[in-house]
Parts: structure tokens; C-alpha cells; sequence
């Protein structure tokens, strides 16, 4: 027997000792994820962990989509669950019964696409104590279909609703019966969130209803969401009645996020315009404002709001505190300076496709007495490294976009070198170099969890030298690191990387035609932290059309390899094949390969705090492989110990050489 056997079997047999509610009050304090992974380790964590399952108040399981026959285990009959997060991608109608419980006050369930519209008459039905609700893609699979009597049983059912989301096309139900709904909502809803509806039946919604009476006067019924704090609605197009109606009513209205996507260019009374804006704020709660044309399908803008619209609305939201105003091509320096010397509580400032923004905006702003935290000024092309400069005199920055500003080099990155706090960086598009990266090393660098680069044509394998040199001794907080589109970075820059342990949980490096399958052998072979197995930090890595990818590179995406990783980015028409084999090799990892974006998850679902050892398969994996679905019964102690797994990793001479290379 080895010495690392015979320590394991020690170990095994100390935990034996411990006693059962000692056990069970440390893995409280983990994550589902964590307890299915403690569990695969020894029997008596097994053991324990069916019995934590059956009183836990909150199951989060949404970085993998679980079919139901492993979903059912994990969710036996608990009274004091309260929070329930699902990915549901693999579930469908049969799933209710195991979902549904009366003591859940949260549910999240995201890409419902397989439920019909039952799940929505199921919630109002059985979770009548429910405080938050989540309801992503919901019906949206051919076949499917959803009706409005659904959305009446959810909307009278859960009477203390306080915040729902349904990020689904609602404009499916009709305009009359829709609205007739929303007046069942229950009057604690404060939070409303809409993945798709209509202008017309936004107007249609919050329009008071007037009726006659019995003495033979018309009197106005009460009108629907008459408590609602923040709206958040995606439409087909902003017009001044929707606007004016939403703020004339909603009376405690403190955040509006408005976006649409025309399909054609919005004709004058179907368009927001100066008059829109104007009436915004009447109460005087507001205090965070978005609104947001998106180009999705066609080059659209604001066309009918100015400088004019800008200064009535500023001078109507003293008290903003957050600003996202996207597609104001007209609104010039005047206009958004009036939004920084007007709203002194301002610390979010977000313009994007600000055609007309220039430095001038901020040359002045150390005049006023903001704090901003949060800045973001993507595509806004007239801006130089004068505007970066000024704005880095606010020391308290978090989060800095600036992408596809093109004007931007060094001398920007030189001032954002200093921003001691200084968490989310975007250049993406910009026009900085291998040595105005190195300027991050200052300050910046210590603070960042995200860095984003994407297409900055300038950078070579250098800037990872220059920017990752010396760090092995003091780890960086590095997370999020995306490398795409840049021609000149190489399997050599990934290399690099690697020596210097950058514990990147997410890596991007989308269509870097040097990039190859040395790069996904070293990070495959990286050793993250203190040993903690090989790749184990990665948990969302994209190779989308990257030039050197061979099918050798699929070997090495198997297991064990890359025991964390949860979305993977690869060009499917390289070798249908080799995708499928590792569709099936880790039925638990979401392989994209037409390609889209691999986005992060809505929630942070962050474990950093709870690292285990990998040695040959993910536990999690192995919890979820393992034959869960038998009772445990009173012979539980003479089962033998908990099945390795099945190993599909391919043990041929040729990996053998290949590791012994990246070794070199």
C-alpha cells in the first residue's frame, strides 16, 4: 500500500470519529455545489450530506443544468427551504412536483424553455409565501405555450410578492387581458422586471380605467403597480407616452430602465423626445435612470433628443444617483456636462455611442464635489487620453470602460495606473501598447479583478512579461482576463502566464490566430495556488477560432483536466466529432461552438472560499455520477467505498510525451 493510500485511509477513519452534528454544522456553511463535492470524498460525509440536504435553506445549483433523475435526490422533502436557483436547461413540466415547495419565499429558474405555461399557475398555487421571483425563457421551446390565465394564478396567488422578473416576451398575451392581470398583482410588489413587452402595452398597463358608478358618474379605478420602485422593462420602442405615463404614475418610482430595439426608424410620434425626457422625475424619488437604444437590428439612435432634453431633464433629477444614457448622437458637451455639475449625488456615469462627447466634459470636473465609482464611455470616439486623465482624479473609480474609444494610448493608462481601488478595467479596441499595460503595475494592478483587452492590435506576448513578471511570490486578485481578437499573442504569451500562477477564473482569447494547443496544454498542466490540481481555476475558457486548435487540444479539455470549468468557447466545424465526443465526455459543461459569447452567470456564484483537491475527477462530477438516487437504508455502513468514477481520459504514450514538453 502507498504512503498517499495509506494516508487517505487515515484520514477516512479520523472522520468517523467526529461527531455527526460537528459534521453537520461546518457543511451548512457551503454552498451545494461544495456539500456534493465533501460528499464524493468519504462515507460519512455521504451520509451527512443526505441528511443536510433534507433541512438546508437554500439551494443554489445553477453553474450546471442537472437532469431530473440527479436533481431529484438532491431535493428531498425539506419544510425549512427558502431559496431555490435551478438551471433548468434539462428539466421541463415533470420537474414541478420536486421544484415547488410552500415554505420557498425566493425561487430562481432560468431557461424554463421546455415548461409550459403550468409552471407559472403551479407557482401561484403551491409557493403562496413567495418574496422574490425569477422566470427566464419560459415557454419559449416550439410546442410550448403560455396563456394569461397563467400569469393571473402567479400574479394572485403569491400575495407577498415583492420583486418579480420575467424575462420572457410577454407581448404574446392579449393588450385588454394583460393589463386586467396586473391588477391581481399584490400591493407589496416594489420591484418589476421584463424581458420583452410592447410600448402600447406598457401605456395600455399603467392606464387608469374609468367606469360608471351606480349613481350614474364615471369614477377611475385604482391603477395597477401602485407601489412599484423599480422598473425595468425592454420594449420595442421609448415614446414620450409610455415615458410620461410611467412617470406620472408610478408615484415611488426610484429606478427606470428603459431599453428598446427598433426594427425600423421610429417615426416622430412613436420616438422619445425633449418632451419625453422633461416630464421624467415629477415626484422627485428617481434616482437611478437608464435608457438605452440598442443597434440590434438596425443603426438607430435618438435622433429627436438635444442639449434641451438633456438640461430640463438634469435640472429635474438633482438627486440622480445613477445615469446610463445610450443612442444620444445629438446631445453635445453641453448636455452631459449640465448631468455632472447638476446630480452632486451622481456616482455611476455611463454614456455609450456619444458621437458628439468630447474632453471637455471633464476638463473641469475636479470643480464639482462627485465621487464617482463606476464610469462608462464606450464608443464615444472623440475622446483622448485628456478626458482619462481628469477623470482619474476621482481616486475612488471601481469600474472604467472605455471600450472602442480609439483615441485612447499609454498616457491614459499611465493616470488609470494609479486608482488604488480599481476593480473592472475595458480597453477593448483602444490604441495602448505592451509598456502602457506595465503601467497598471503601479497601483491598479493589486486591486483588479477584471482586465479586458479585446482587440487592442498593438499588444504582443510582451505585455504578459511586462504585466505578470514577478507576481508568482504575491498573488494577484486577476479573475477575469479577456485576450481576444489580438493577431500578435501567441502560445508563448500564454506560457508566460502560466509560469506566473495568475489564479484567472475566466479566460477569453477568441480568434488569436497564434493561439494553438500548446496554450490549452499549459493551462491544462497549470498548478493554481497551493497545488490545488491541474487548471482547477478555470472555470470559463473560449478558444472560438483560434488559429492553432487541433483536435490534440480535445484530449486535453477531458477530464481530469479542467475540473472547474463550466463553459468552454471552440469552433464546432473543426471536427463536429471531437465536440461531441466531449459533449459526452462532460455532460455537465456547456460546450459553445457557433461562435456566441460565453456571458457569466446573472448571480455570483463565487466559491472561492471553498477549494478542494483535485487529483483524477472533479468531485462535484463524481457526487453527480455517483448512483444518488438509492435510498440510503440501515446497511449504508457496509457499502463499499464511494466508485472512482468512470475515467475517459485517454492514457496513451502521446500525452505522456506531450506533458513531459509543457513540463520543459
Amino acid at each position: 500500500m502507498t504512503s498517499s493510500t495509506t494516508t487517505t485511509v487515515a484520514e477516512s477513519a479520523s472522520l468517523d470519529i467526529l461527531p455527526p452534528a460537528l459534521l453537520g454544522s461546518i457543511m451548512t456553511k457551503l454552498d451545494v455545489s461544495s456539500i456534493c463535492a465533501v460528499a464524493s470524498t468519504s462515507k460519512t460525509f455521504r451520509t451527512c450530506a443526505y441528511q443536510i440536504l433534507s433541512f438546508l435553506p437554500n439551494f443554489h445549483f445553477i453553474d450546471i443544468a442537472p437532469p431530473i433523475h440527479l436533481l431529484r435526490p438532491l431535493l428531498p422533502s425539506n419544510p425549512y427551504l427558502l431559496s431555490l436557483k435551478i438551471d433548468c436547461s434539462r428539466l421541463d413540466d415533470s420537474a414541478i412536483d420536486y421544484l415547488l415547495r410552500p415554505s420557498l419565499q425566493e425561487l430562481f429558474l432560468r431557461n424554463c424553455a421546455d415548461f409550459s405555461g403550468n409552471l407559472l399557475s403551479q407557482i401561484g398555487a403551491r409557493c403562496k409565501d413567495l418574496r422574490f421571483l425569477y422566470l427566464n425563457s419560459v415557454a419559449e421551446k416550439r410546442g410550448r405555450s403560455i396563456h394569461v390565465s397563467d400569469l393571473e394564478e402567479v400574479l394572485s396567488g403569491c400575495s407577498q410578492l415583492q420583486s418579480l422578473i420575467l424575462m420572457f416576451d410577454v407581448s404574446m398575451f392579449l393588450h385588454l387581458n394583460f393589463a386586467r392581470a396586473w391588477a391581481l398583482a399584490s400591493t407589496n410588489l416594489t420591484s418589476l422586471e421584463i424581458g420583452y413587452i410592447s410600448s402600447k402595452m406598457v401605456t395600455e398597463l399603467l392606464s387608469p380605467s374609468i367606469v360608471p358608478s351606480q349613481s350614474g358618474n364615471q369614477i377611475t379605478t385604482p391603477r395597477s403597480l401602485p407601489n412599484i420602485q423599480k422598473l425595468c422593462l425592454s420594449v420595442d420602442c421609448i415614446t414620450d407616452t409610455m415615458v410620461s405615463m410611467i412617470s406620472r404614475n408610478l408615484t415611488s418610482l426610484t429606478h427606470l430602465d428603459l431599453r428598446d430595439s427598433p426594427i425600423m426608424e421610429p417615426t416622430v410620434t412613436l420616438d422619445l423626445t425633449n418632451l419625453g425626457l422633461q416630464n421624467l422625475n415629477p415626484h422627485g424619488k428617481l434616482k437611478h435612470l437608464s435608457l438605452v437604444r440598442s443597434q440590434e437590428f438596425i443603426a438607430s439612435y435618438f435622433k429627436r433628443v438635444n442639449d434641451l432634453g438633456v438640461l430640463l431633464m438634469a435640472d429635474r433629477c438633482s438627486s440622480m444617483e445613477s445615469i446610463c444614457l445610450v443612442g444620444f448622437c445629438r446631445v453635445t458637451d453641453t448636455g452631459f456636462r449640465s448631468i455632472l455639475h447638476s446630480c452632486s449625488n451622481l456616482y455611476k456615469f455611463r454614456i455609450s455611442r456619444g458621437t458628439k462627447l468630447t474632453d471637455l466634459v471633464f476638463h473641469d470636473i475636479t470643480a464639482t464635489s462627485l465621487l464617482l465609482t463606476h464610469v462608462s464611455l464606450r464608443w464615444c470616439s472623440l475622446l483622448t487620453n485628456y478626458a482619462v486623465i481628469s477623470l482619474a482624479s476621482n481616486r475612488d473609480l471601481v469600474v472604467l470602460d472605455l471600450r472602442d474609444c480609439r483615441s485612447l494610448g499609454d498616457e491614459a493608462l499611465r493616470a488609470i495606473g494609479s486608482l488604488p481601488r480599481l476593480r473592472t478595467l475595458q480597453l477593448d479596441g483602444t490604441d495602448i501598447s505592451d509598456i502602457g499595460l506595465s503601467y497598471l503595475k503601479q497601483v491598479s494592478l493589486h486591486s483588479l479583478i477584471s482586465l479586458s483587452v479585446r482587440g487592442c492590435k498593438r499588444l504582443t506576448d510582451k505585455f504578459i512579461s511586462l504585466l505578470f513578471d514577478g507576481q508568482v511570490s504575491t498573488p494577484l486578485p486577476l479573475q477575469e482576463l479577456d485576450l481576444s481578437n489580438i493577431p500578435s499573442l501567441s502560445d508563448a504569451g500564454i506560457l508566460l502566464m502560466v509560469k506566473s500562477r495568475v489564479l484567472i477564473s475566466e479566460l477569453r482569447m477568441r480568434q488569436c490566430p497564434l493561439i494553438g494547443d500548446m496554450s490549452v496544454m499549459a493551462l491544462a498542466s497549470m498548478q493554481a495556488g497551493d497545488g490545488q490540481g491541474c487548471g482547477s481555476c478555470l472555470r470559463v475558457l473560449d478558444l472560438y477560432n483560434c488559429g492553432g486548435i487541433t483536435q490534440l487540444s480535445f484530449r486535453w479539455l477531458k477530464r481530469p483536466y479542467f475540473p472547474r470549468l463550466r463553459r468552454l468557447g471552440v469552433t464546432g466545424t473543426m471536427n463536429r466529432n471531437m465536440v461531441d465526443a466531449l459533449a459526452k465526455n462532460r455532460p455537465y459543461l456547456h460546450v459553445s461552438c457557433r461562435g456566441e459569447e460565453l456571458g457569466t452567470d446573472p448571480l455570483n456564484m463565487s466559491d472561492e472560499l471553498y477549494m478542494h483537491d483535485y487529483e483524477e475527477v472533479d468531485e462535484f462530477e463524481q457526487w453527480l455520477f455517483d448512483d444518488i438516487d438509492r435510498e440510503i437504508d440501515d446497511d449504508i455502513d457496509d457499502d463499499d467505498d464511494i466508485d472512482d468514477g468512470e475515467d475517459m481520459v485517454e492514457d496513451d504514450e502521446d500525452m505522456v510525451e506531450d506533458e513531459d514538453m509543457v513540463e520543459d
